[in-house]
Parts: C-alpha cells; sequence; structure tokens
C-alpha cells in the first residue's frame, strides 16, 4: 500500500492525546473515519485534495493512535476534540467530510459549531435520529451490529477472541469492490487488537442514549445544518435502500443546499471502494460548484 504524503502528529485536546495527520497547504478540510476503521480510510484520497487544501485526518478518539478514553465517546464530545484540533492547528473553519460513524461526529460539529463547519460532506450514513425512527425488522436484521454493540461487555469478550475474523466480517459482507479494503484490514485489525480500542468503539455506539437526547434537543429546537450538504452513499448498501437525500433535507435549514446521489458498483467502504469518484466529487463540492 501507498502511503500518502501526509505528517503524523500527536495533539492534546480535551484532556486526550489526539493522533491525526496532514497534508497539503490550503483551505482546510478534515475527513473523519468511522468504524471499524482509521484515518488510515482516507489513504486514497489525501494526496489529490492535498494539492490545494490542507487536509487533516483524525483518529477519533479511542481510535487508531489516538488515546483509548475511558469516557466521552458521545458525538458532541468528539466533535469538540476536533473542533479543538482545527484551532490549535490554526484554523477557525474547515470543511468537514465524515464517513460512518465519523459522519454523525461531522453531524453534530455542524449543529454545535455552524459557524466552524464551511461545507459538510457525509458518506453512506442517514441522520442517526431518523435511522433509529425507521428501526423495523428487516433495517434491525442489516443493522443487528447496533443492537450487539450497545450491550454491555458482551461484544469485548466475543468479538476479542477472534479480533481478525470479527472484523473481516464486516469488510466482507459491506463491500462490493474489495481489493482496496482487504489489502488494508490488517491494519484496521491491529488497531482494534490494541488494549482498550474494542471498548471505545463499542463504546460509540454505546453512547446511543447521550447522543439521542443530543439530537432530540437539537431537533426540537429547531436546530438543522447550515452549511452545504452532499451526501453519497454506495448503491449497492443497505443506504440505497432508504431515501438518503429527503432524510437529509429533513435536517437541514434549507433543502435546496442538500445534493448527492449513489455511487453504483460500490458498497459502504466508499473512501476505499470508489477514491476516484470520491474525489470527483468532493472536488466540485469544495469548490462550491
Amino acid at each position: 500500500m501507498t502511503t500518502p504524503a501526509w505528517t503524523p502528529a500527536t495533539t492534546s485536546v480535551n484532556g486526550i492525546r489526539l493522533h491525526h495527520r496532514v497534508a497539503g497547504d490550503g483551505p482546510p478540510v478534515v475527513l473523519i473515519h468511522g468504524w471499524p476503521q482509521t484515518g488510515w480510510c482516507w489513504r486514497r484520497v489525501v494526496d489529490d485534495l492535498a494539492r490545494d487544501h490542507t487536509v487533516i485526518v483524525p483518529d477519533l478518539r479511542g481510535y487508531g493512535a489516538s488515546d483509548k478514553a475511558r469516557t466521552g465517546m458521545d458525538k458532541r464530545t468528539m466533535a469538540a476534540d476536533l473542533s479543538a484540533l482545527v484551532q490549535q492547528l490554526g484554523f477557525d473553519r474547515a470543511a468537514v467530510v465524515g464517513h460512518d460513524r465519523g459522519g454523525r461526529v461531522a453531524h453534530r460539529w455542524a449543529l454545535d459549531r455552524p459557524d466552524e463547519v464551511t461545507r459538510l460532506a457525509v458518506l453512506d450514513i442517514a441522520p442517526t435520529r431518523a435511522t433509529w425512527a425507521r428501526f423495523d425488522a428487516d433495517l434491525g436484521a442489516k443493522y443487528w451490529h447496533w443492537l450487539f454493540h450497545l450491550q454491555p461487555d458482551l461484544p469485548e469478550r466475543l468479538a476479542g477472541a477472534d479480533v481478525d475474523g470479527y472484523l473481516r466480517y464486516f469488510f466482507e459482507k459491506w463491500t462490493t469492490a474489495r481489493e482496496h479494503v482487504d489489502e488494508a484490514a490488517p491494519v484496521y485489525v491491529e488497531a482494534f487488537s490494541r488494549p482498550g480500542a474494542l471498548r471505545c468503539g463499542f463504546d460509540d455506539y454505546r453512547a446511543k442514549d447521550v447522543d439521542a437526547a443530543h439530537d432530540d434537543e437539537s431537533y426540537d429546537a429547531g436546530q438543522r445544518i447550515e452549511a452545504p450538504l452532499l451526501a453519497l452513499w454506495g448503491a449497492d448498501g443497505v443506504m440505497a435502500t432508504l431515501p438518503i437525500l429527503d432524510l437529509w433535507r429533513e435536517y437541514h435549514g434549507n433543502a435546496d443546499q442538500v445534493t448527492g446521489r449513489a455511487i453504483d458498483g460500490c458498497g459502504h467502504f466508499v473512501p476505499e471502494e470508489a477514491a476516484e469518484e470520491l474525489i470527483g466529487e468532493l472536488r466540485s463540492f469544495l469548490s462550491g460548484a
């Protein structure tokens, strides 16, 4: 695998050490990974965007080489981590791109600090609140891991007995174009084999009640996303069964500013399965075209 021309670093924010990588120069764009991955998932995207952007690629609190925090796996805290990181790197505002759980952190960041998020792209997710509202038997069968990961202690015991087997199940089942996901699997298995890493990943899901309270509070108060929003998802994945654009428009202050599409021949892991198409979409979106 080719390593992007990025510079790794560790910065202290909100009482933890956050690992991140920085590449390029220009307007900042933050790329946020999901579960079960790390910032490594953006390796095929970074170099191109870094031609005219400062690209910031963190490992979220609890993930990768970042501290395995005992608390703070709710999306508000994780978004505050990234806000503090961007500030320490010398920027007041940034475009934000989030995949999977990283998209949920990005959504919360855009709600809590709308002045900081210039543009928001979300990859292969619907708003968390809207997803739970549609959690019937069919969606529950596809998203069974949400319920499993909520359980205390048991996921660590079962998945910890075979981290490789557990993670590769998702890399296989959620992927259409598998080459680049398969090649990176050992990196993710190593990351989640570190002490505390599985617990933190599951605690990301276990923050459901805190996250739901924040989401309900924001929605009931009339808070909506203000930044232009791009939603992209894999045509072969679960998200293709949901009205993604309609759902994001419900959570946006101006439905006309929500655009997006499904990517053919792609499953869940958009940054790795469809890097070239993603780069094209992000370049157009970030330029305001």
